[in-house]
């Protein structure tokens, strides 16, 4: 069963209570820390990965939001604040959820659980096919490894190109390379990653894919390109 490594930061020591009463009810929490000290927990989150953070917004310090921004990863997020302002500007962090306090346990857990299955089905593997999932245009979607043509970057957001649909996601590039190098991304380009597997040739400046497209190659990614698996 997937366990959630979490940390609860809010300034508000009755929410902070509840917060952990609740990760103590739910089987699939593990709760490592909490925090009512917002520059406290980012020093503690950046030397430790977690995998999910209970965040209030409104804080002496940093704000929840500027809490995430720090971080030097992306673990899944859920905010739990008084704030009604702020849930625009928190989507656009691809957060899970947003809840407004008092939160009841039930929409808790319901939250939660969205977590634990998005981090279930992230990279999902059997025995036909690989599959990941991702948040694009405020929804869980799911795309098959063979129906990625290739991805493209552009400033905070990336592109990927598929076969049949494209989606644009909130998140760079390089995190996007790093968390799914183990399917076979490799970078060809600032702007570009493929799947190694789907080049068909190269030269110094070009690659080929299988699906007949052709994309450039960046300089200082040749070696990727002459090393890939």
């Amino acid at each position: 069963m997937i366990r959630l490594k979490t940390v609860c930061v809010d300034d508000e020591l009755p929410s902070l209570k509840l917060m952990k009463e609740y990760c103590e009810m739910v089987s699939g929490i593990e709760l490592v820390k909490t925090f009512s000290n917002s520059k406290e927990a980012i020093a503690f989150l950046e030397k430790t990965k977690v995998d999910l953070l209970l965040l209030d917004i409104r804080m002496p310090g940093f704000t929840g939001i500027e809490l995430l921004q720090q971080i030097n990863y992306k673990p899944l997020c859920i905010f739990i604040t008084a704030d009604l302002d702020s849930a625009v500007q928190a989507y656009e962090l691809d957060v899970i959820d947003y809840l407004i306090k008092p939160v009841p346990f039930a929409r808790f857990e319901k939250s939660v659980n969205k977590a634990m299955e998005y981090k279930r089905f992230t990279a999902f593997n059997d025995a036909d096919e690989k599959i990941i999932m991702f948040k694009s245009d405020y929804m869980i979607q799911r795309m098959r490894l063979a129906d990625i043509l290739w991805v493209e970057g552009f400033g905070e957001y990336i592109k990927l190109v598929g076969r049949f649909k494209n989606f644009t996601l909130l998140q760079r590039m390089t995190e996007f390379a790093e968390q799914y190098a183990y399917l076979g991304f490799i970078r060809i380009h600032k702007s570009y990653l493929v799947l190694a597997q789907d080049i068909e040739s190269y030269s110094s400046s070009m690659v080929k894919l299988k699906m007949g497209h052709e994309l450039p190659v960046g300089r200082v990614y040749k070696q990727n390109v002459q090393l890939r698996g």
